[in-house]
């Protein structure tokens, strides 16, 4: 299902750097990025950021940068409007969660509130 409002987005840094991974994995064309929410953290929700290849049955399916992403319905709901990026600077490495829904987020950015 393809959604107008609220779509998954990624950065162009964010894009390259899962292009590069997936590549270094030996993964194909057929790989796309799945995000979701799982319950935890020091802050009651964890993100979860992953390579697949298998589509579920109520999967959000995102394109932005030339990248698919893929979320789950749950999911989907906690992570409306977010965008993920991808950092590799002095102060944290890896990638982000920009999400507008989050009320409260922990100090390492790994896990928030809705």
């Amino acid at each position: 299902m393809l959604t107008d409002t609220g779509n998954i987005t990624i950065t162009e840094n964010a894009a390259q750097k899962a292009k590069q991974l997936m590549s270094e994995a030996g993964l194909d064309s057929s790989h796309f990025i799945r995000v979701s929410v799982k319950g935890g953290g020091c802050s009651g929700l964890t993100y979860e950021l992953d390579f697949d290849n298998e589509m579920g049955e109520s999967d959000q399916v995102f394109e932005d940068m030339d990248t698919k992403i893929v979320c789950d319905l749950k999911s989907f709901l906690y992570l409306a409007g977010t965008k993920l990026d991808f950092s590799d600077g002095l102060n944290g490495k890896g990638f982000n969660f920009i999400n507008p829904n989050a009320t409260r987020s922990c100090g390492c950015g790994e896990s928030f509130a809705v």
